[in-house]
């Protein structure tokens, strides 16, 4: 008999259903904010005025969030507790002119967002998701969460070489997912994004949407110590962020304002003004600042004390490429959070914030992993060094280890979601 599962399913399983629920970054943007609301934040518009009240408050720009909590006694020289993420993931999206046809198949013009593994989304179903804009200059969420459209891979018969050779994809010829047969006629698939959405195609002016994965998470493995799902990188860190901040929210011993800063356009570098790399953090955090009464020096008090933790997902040690990671440092799956680690700055963390996430694991009960890559190959990176640098404050980057980073499907230890949503909590209530 198998053994049965000993993490944490309510956990586990709520970050299923948000998965299942976000296949966009604005659906992500969206799920995050019912969950504050059920732990009594509020929304204000950015064109408002702001006042200095106590309580829970939460910030939407497209894909981007941004939520905190004042607590009692805050004063304007309250220093912050920011855990930052991000929304996106790499995937398909759809282009201006959508509609086209080859040899009697009808398919969609797509562009490839970020760097998927684009093997991964070969013979996959896939759905359309995002959001449609309006000639009153409103936004739709749209989500068609069943089998629509498909990448078909080239048949074996037809390149014989390929499990000598590997799949050779040309991003743009290879890439176009197919979703029927006959013309491409222009304006179909707007018709049909306006009929899902109940809507009237001419009033149609503008959208934002991609591809996405149909098939929902799933455990793995003999006892399900295992999570398989798509957008893990981010929406894993999205989800644990928000658990924490609505857990901490109330707190009666807040020194500290938590923050939760989910941001758009990681995946291709930031640079948006829902990116880390935009305004939107450091106006909010200097709006709270000056609605409590605060002054330029206060801000800069503020911003001193503060620190921020980068969570995003890592790599797990991969049984079948280890010489591919750095040989003392394996982290594994269900072993706890990492703390990545790269002198070059392609992570921000350094000894100060190595010393306070630990700290908070310790606190939280938590085991706690060290990634570093292997020197001979190149690091990726994250909104870390950007949110250092942007705003002065002490960053320290962490995360989940995963397998299968950047394909369609990823997976990760279905313990670890919750100890990351624990030590992100110690982090932010101390």
């Amino acid at each position: 008999m198998s053994a049965q599962p000993h993490f944490d399913r309510g956990h586990t399983d709520d970050l299923a259903d948000f998965i299942a629920a976000s296949p966009s970054p604005y659906h992500a943007v969206a799920s995050t904010a019912e969950r504050l609301e059920k732990a009594g934040f509020r929304p204000v518009a950015e064109t408002d005025p702001w006042t200095g009240e106590t309580g829970g408050r939460y910030v939407v720009r497209g894909g981007a969030i941004v939520a905190w909590y004042v607590p009692e006694g805050a004063g304007p020289e309250t220093p912050f507790r920011i855990v930052g993420a991000h929304t996106d993931s790499p995937n398909l999206r759809v282009k201006p002119r959508p509609d086209f046809a080859a040899q009697g198949w009808r398919q969609v013009a797509v562009e490839i967002y970020g760097g998927p593994l684009l093997n991964s989304w070969l013979d996959r179903d896939l759905g359309l998701s995002g959001r449609i804009v309006l000639r009153d200059a409103s936004t739709r969420l749209i989500a068609v969460d069943r089998p629509l459209l498909r990448v078909p891979q080239l048949a074996i018969h037809l390149d014989r070489s390929v499990n000598e050779n590997g799949v050779v994809l040309d991003r743009q010829r290879h890439t176009q997912p197919i979703w029927g047969i006959g013309d491409g006629h222009e304006g179909t698939l707007i018709e049909f994004v306006a009929e899902e959405a109940g809507v009237d195609a001419a009033d149609i002016v503008g959208w934002d949407l991609m591809a996405h994965d149909v098939q929902p998470p799933a455990y793995l493995g003999r006892d399900r110590e295992l999570l398989a799902a798509a957008r893990l990188d981010n929406q894993l860190s999205v989800h644990a962020s928000t658990a924490a901040l609505a857990a901490v929210a109330g707190s009666p011993d807040l020194s500290y304002i938590p923050v939760l800063a989910a941001f758009d356009h990681e995946e291709n570098g930031s640079q948006a003004d829902s990116g880390a790399a935009g305004p939107l953090l450091g106006a909010v955090l200097e709006r709270s600042v000056f609605a409590r009464g605060g002054s330029y020096d206060d801000k800069a008090r503020a911003f001193a004390g503060t620190i921020c933790v980068s969570a995003d997902t890592g790599h797990a040690v991969h049984p079948n490429y280890p010489e591919r990671h750095d040989p003392t440092h394996h982290p594994m799956a269900n072993g706890g959070p990492i703390l990545k680690v790269n002198v070059n700055q392609r992570y921000a963390t350094d000894g100060v914030g190595r010393g306070v996430f630990a700290a908070a694991c310790d606190r939280a009960g938590v085991p706690c992993q060290e990634f570093v890559s292997n020197n001979a190959m190149p690091c990726g990176t994250t909104i870390g060094p950007i949110t250092a640098a942007r705003h002065g404050i002490t960053t320290v980057d962490i995360g989940v280890p995963i397998l299968s980073m950047h394909s369609a499907r990823e997976l990760c230890g279905a313990d670890d979601p919750h100890l990351l949503a624990s030590a992100l909590k110690a982090f932010l209530e101390t």
